[in-house]
């Protein structure tokens, strides 16, 4: 019986080794273009800080220079409300002897004063 040999010379060298291709960018550029996004991100909102805290302060302004508008119509309200109640009241009360329409029922003005009101005529 003959024993099974190599080949004279040996046999051809078994590559084992992984000869794939580099695949895709490198760990250093995938870290310069997050830290590249993430800095544009950042530009981002910063720039949209800015500009709601511009929108905020605007309407901070815009309720500020409305405040007198706003008085102005709440006390027309109020000043047309209250002559209604007082016609209302002297509607009502008609039939009672020596009743003022208008006038307070408390002895003081410890718990309530009728807010005063100044008639200015219109520039026609």
């Amino acid at each position: 019986m003959t024993q099974d040999l190599p080949p004279s010379g040996g046999y051809s060298e078994v590559r084992y080794r992984r000869y794939l291709p580099k695949r895709g960018p490198s760990g250093l550029v995938i870290i310069g273009g997050v830290a590249a996004i993430m800095t544009f991100g950042f530009y981002r909102v910063a720039q949209g800080n800015l500009e709601r805290r511009e929108l905020k302060r605007e309407n901070l302004w815009s309720r500020i220079h409305l405040i007198p508008l706003l008085t102005a119509e709440s006390d027309r309200d109020m000043y047309r409300r209250t002559i209604a109640a007082k016609n209302r009241e002297a509607e009502i009360m008609k039939d009672v002897k020596d009743w003022k329409a208008g006038e307070s029922v408390y002895n003081n003005t410890k718990y309530f004063t009728p807010p005063n009101y100044v008639a200015v005529p219109e520039d026609n």
